[in-house]
């Protein structure tokens, strides 16, 4: 076996995101930039009712809660109440107050209340067969006309934007606001927050006002319960018979917000869904999060839960790199998804296909017809095509343009003005090309996107002489395309406390599905949302053909026989993709429902390989009557370098072709019917590989005779996980002390002096590089004596990019003991202390003091003013 690694280039897009600020050494930044914000989950020390709790004993633990908050005087805006999946309550709260929050009796925890972006936007409309081809690649189109299964009987829920009943692809008139519900096939739901919901818009906005018809006026929803089942308009899903709740989450336009998700979980599980879909998420988030803990209970008490792992790719609108995984998809027993590439239409030259993408903006390209071809740049061109050409250059061809330097519509608008039929813009890094050209004045030429391989072919074919594009109507993936490979925006595992995220993939780039009627009917959509939906409707077949399987069964079900695709960076080399970012492959349905074994555990997670080679035990069943015979083998995955620390946006340092040495107990298995073997696997990390990179790869099951292939995916970190340092400077040098005045923090760094009124309270500032179990901080007066506990924080999240930070602040009070049950609560006298925030790494165990970082502030001075006395003024 190769122990040697090697490097493998992988470009990767690098954009600004929330909580970013210029990168220079800084004395003050906007308080607006801080990642946390007014918005938090309370949870109470008790089990919630999933977890065998009588309701009665749950609500009474409120009603606990809500005199003690009276009676400390705490002021806070109660959001939304939770019970059955979740013990607590979401609230609006400011930073003071969130502290005598925390400091209460029967708090258990605190997690900040995400803003859920709405997901994926229309690329084109079509009535193209992309469902179709995306189909095929599942096995979804052989499920249904070779096995017979449509999903019938089997309730599916969909956590989204709503569903237009109206529609006929589920049984709608065809006619806006004239099907009743539920309808036939849309039979239960809720709207929970109304058309005007808007989670970041205005105070009115924010507001919430339910309706009974869960109606989509978004378009997601209806695109994702498309993909699901739909079955009429013209288009077919994966399972055509399924019976849906719909569960409407955002308004017409903007955010939502966890809490709305976990109480339309709950409503869901009332409602009896046998499978939940939830096409969004919270990146970068731990598996205790509400929505991952809420889903979680619903996958112990019989539930099928599925969910998108998220579109935070490299290739992604908001890119960042390993660890980025989000909630509920982290969620134990939650079937995290990702994406592949769907199938693509093709042109031809020179007899060879070239799968595109159309561009958002651009007339679709016509299925006949050809033209020659021209270049405006080549391959090493930066700025290609960005300044206007001649009038009649490019008369009548389709202009071959690479990405960079401006944006697509200027390219394409500066081919059109020279004459151009057709524009053909290839990437300039890894994947796919999604290019958006909409503009003013708009575009009238199809413009559509290939990968760099592919421009990079057709700059050759032209430079060597006369080439003409030829327009067709063919489908094609990998080698002639990017479909079948993990798609450039979606995200990479694992999650924090190193369990593999995402456990499985399914084509969610340019997926044609279901659209509001009002909307168009029909749209292409792009992201893990599209992805999601596919397993989900690949579980309800499964579920119509085994229908005694268990929840807790499904997700081994499918991870067993799913399909380990190339290395989406250059596939052409023949390397495995990371198995932490595509799981255990493509979703195979037939083989889910046909296979005659079953591998246990169905997924290795390996932790930190600091402590030597991990040891596992596989156990095989065999499902048949028959004997069966299995080579044990073993596929290495490619594996990534720490993230980046530097830059607008976290990227992943390098890609290795490093594969893990991997040994067993026994290399061949021979199981009577109906019986079991085990076997041992010893893995350890190539001694080459960097530093916290993370590695992965497949355990494979190669059936002698006939069987079903199967393998199980594993990863792990390479080396210390303790290793990571989670408090850095960045330019700007925090961790800070400061003040907020006028809207911005200013650093304080030879200490500070705080009137503790009228918001005058001393604040935090610090960047987070990781994910951490717990940050703590403690204040110390002027003797080094510890004074007590000001905040205990833990499973807290990281920033979104290398320059962002959280702000956390002292109210001037302090506590001893665990949270949930503090004592010795009182007030800090005037005078001057220090605050100590200590870091303890993702599992670091808290005894060593090497798990920790800490941070000793500059003193901060406690300085309320003094009560003057009343004077008396003689005669008054």
């Amino acid at each position: 076996m190769n122990q040697t690694r090697t490097a493998i280039a992988l470009a990767v897009a690098a954009t600004l995101s929330m909580g970013a600020f210029a990168a220079k050494p800084s004395m003050s930044v906007p308080a607006t930039a801080a990642e946390n914000g007014r918005l938090w989950f309370v949870e109470l020390a008790g089990v919630p009712v999933a977890d065998g709790r009588a309701r009665n004993a749950v609500q009474s633990e409120k009603a606990a809660f809500r005199a003690a908050v009276a009676q400390a005087g705490i002021k806070f805006k109660e959001r939304r109440s939770f019970d059955v999946l979740f013990n607590g309550f979401s609230v609006e709260v400011d930073a003071a107050n969130r502290l005598k929050l925390a400091r209460l009796k029967g708090v258990k925890a605190l997690y900040p209340v995400d803003i859920i972006q709405r997901p994926a936007a229309a690329v084109t409309s079509d009535t193209a067969p992309e469902m179709a081809a995306a189909l095929a690649l599942t096995g979804a189109d052989v499920a249904q006309n070779s096995l017979g299964l449509s999903g019938v009987g089997i309730k599916v829920g969909i956590v989204d934007t709503g569903v237009d009943i109206d529609h006929p692809a589920f049984g709608g008139t065809g006619t806006p606001g004239t099907t009743p519900f539920p309808s036939a096939r849309v039979i239960t739901g809720y709207d929970l927050v109304g058309d005007n919901y808007n989670s970041s818009g205005t105070a009115e906005q924010q507001i919430p006002v339910p309706d009974a018809n869960p109606d989509d006026c978004g378009g997601h929803g209806t695109h994702v319960a498309g993909i699901v089942g739909a079955n009429g308009g013209g288009i077919k899903g994966v399972a055509p018979a399924v019976s849906f709740g719909a569960y409407r989450v955002f308004g017409c336009a903007g955010t939502s917000s966890s809490d709305v998700i976990v109480e339309a979980l709950e409503r869901a599980y009332a409602d009896g869904m046998q499978v939940i879909n939830q096409s969004l998420g919270a990146a970068r988030q731990w598996p205790a999060y509400p929505t991952a803990q809420a889903s979680s209970r619903l996958v112990a008490k019989g539930v099928v839960m599925v969910a998108s792992i998220g579109n935070n790719g490299p290739l992604g609108s908001s890119p960042d790199a390993l660890f980025a995984a989000g909630a509920p998809g982290v969620g134990k027993n939650v079937i995290g998804v990702a994406s592949y590439d769907n199938a693509q239409r093709a042109f031809t030259v020179a007899d060879t296909p070239y799968g595109f993408n159309p561009a958002t903006g651009s007339p679709l390209p016509p299925l006949t017809g050809s033209l020659p071809m021209a270049r405006s740049g080549n391959v090493t061109t930066v700025d290609d095509l960005c300044v206007a050409v001649p009038a009649g250059t490019f008369t009548g061809q389709a202009v071959l343009v690479r990405r960079g330097t401006c944006s697509f519509f200027i390219k394409a608008s500066n081919a059109m003005n020279a004459g151009a039929a057709a524009v053909v813009l290839y990437n300039n890094q890894a994947g796919a090309l999604n290019a958006t050209v909409a503009g003013t004045p708009a575009i009238t030429i199809p413009v559509v996107g290939v990968a760099a391989v592919q421009g990079a072919a057709l700059d050759a074919a032209i430079a060597a002489g006369p080439t003409t594009l030829f327009w067709g109507d063919q489908y094609v993936g990998f080698p002639y395309g990017t479909g079948g490979l993990i798609s450039g925006f979606s995200s990479f595992g694992m999650a924090a406390d190193l369990s593999i995220k995402p456990q499985i993939g399914a084509p969610g780039g340019a997926i044609l599905s279901s659209y509001p009627l009002e909307l168009g009917g029909a749209a292409t959509l792009s992201g893990t949302s599209m992805s999601a939906p596919h397993v989900a409707g690949g579980v309800a077949l499964i579920l119509e053909a085994k229908p005694t399987l268990r929840a807790s069964a499904m997700k081994g079900r499918l991870q067993n026989v799913a399909d380990p695709k190339a290395w989406s960076g250059n596939a052409a080399l023949g390397l495995t993709d990371y198995s932490f970012r595509q799981g255990a492959g493509m979703m195979d349905i037939v083989s889910s429902v046909t296979t005659t074994g079953s591998v246990s555990p169905s997924e290795l997670s390996l932790g930190e390989s600091a402590g030597g080679p991990s040891v596992k035990t596989i156990t095989v069943r065999n499902l048949s009557t028959s004997p069966a015979s299995y080579t044990v083998g073993h596929v290495s995955g490619v594996a990534a370098g720490p993230n980046t620390t530097s830059g607008t946006s976290y990227n992943v340092s390098g890609t290795f072709d490093a594969p893990a040495a991997v040994s067993f107990s026994q290399s061949a298995l021979n199981i009577p019917a109906l019986g079991t073997a085990s076997f041992d696997v010893t893995i350890e990390a190539n001694a080459t590989l960097p530093d916290r990179s993370l590695y992965g790869g497949y355990i494979t099951l190669t059936p002698q005779g006939t069987g079903t292939l199967m393998s199980v995916p594993y990863a792990g970190f390479k080396g210390d996980y303790q290793s990571y340092q989670v408090l850095t400077p960045t330019a700007n040098g925090f961790p800070w002390l400061a003040t907020l005045v006028a809207g911005s923090y200013t650093n304080q760094p030879g200490g500070a002096s705080y009137t503790m009124l009228d918001g005058d309270i001393p604040y935090f500032l610090m960047h987070l590089d990781h994910l951490s179990r717990r940050i703590k901080l403690e204040a110390y007066d002027a003797t080094g004596a510890l004074v007590g506990k000001v905040s205990d924080d833990e499973h807290f999240t990281r920033n979104s990019t290398p320059t962002g930070f959280f702000a956390f602040t002292w109210d001037g009070v302090t506590y001893r003991g665990p949270t949930g049950n503090p004592v010795l609560v009182r007030t800090a006298p005037n005078g001057v202390y220090t605050i100590k925030v200590s870091v303890l790494k993702a599992l670091g165990d808290e005894a060593n003091p090497a798990d920790w970082e800490t941070w000793t502030s500059p003193p901060v001075t406690l300085a309320r003013p003094e009560k003057q006395p009343t004077r008396t003024v003689a005669g008054k």
